[in-house]
């Protein structure tokens, strides 16, 4: 059964130019597609980063649910467009617009047209944790205080 969450569209160019609510594109997808609600072309210099509006908000309400925003591979691979910030988080008491930081990594100028798709959003599980403060563990892992690369490159 697929959880409920609410939406608001907050720009009348969602409406306007019929940019779709997100939706999953295959009954294996686990993003929704984010598109762009601007009004015209916005060319995306090299090494810029832009905050693009989505036109939508969410409430989640379930604080054991978030979203996360994260880039969509193939605008990543094919133009260098990612995130200006890697990952988006989407709390679940957030009700404000869906912003969308864009990086152009690449030397190569970008435009982003309206309704483009931006970015990708995914619901996840969370859990609240409380500390315990320990002077030591009580086991002791395998990997234990081995740092990065550790395991080694192959």
């Amino acid at each position: 059964m697929m959880k409920k969450i609410d939406i608001k569209i907050l720009d009348s160019c969602v409406i306007k130019r019929d940019i779709v609510l997100p939706k999953y594109f295959t009954s294996g997808s686990s993003g929704l597609d984010l598109r762009a609600s601007i009004n015209k072309k916005i060319t995306i210099i090299g090494g810029q980063s832009y905050l693009i509006p989505t036109g939508l908000a969410i409430y989640i309400q379930d604080k054991s649910l978030a979203a996360i925003l994260i880039p969509r591979s193939g605008l990543g691979h094919n133009n260098g467009i990612i995130l200006g910030n890697s990952v988006g988080l989407i709390d679940s008491d957030y009700q404000g617009q869906i912003m969308v930081s864009l990086w152009n990594r690449s030397s190569k100028k970008y435009c982003l047209y309206p309704g483009t798709r931006i970015a990708q959003m995914v619901f996840l599980k969370i859990s609240q944790v409380k500390f315990h403060v320990v002077k030591k563990f009580s086991k002791k892992s395998k990997r234990g205080e081995k740092g990065f690369g550790h395991t080694g490159i192959s």
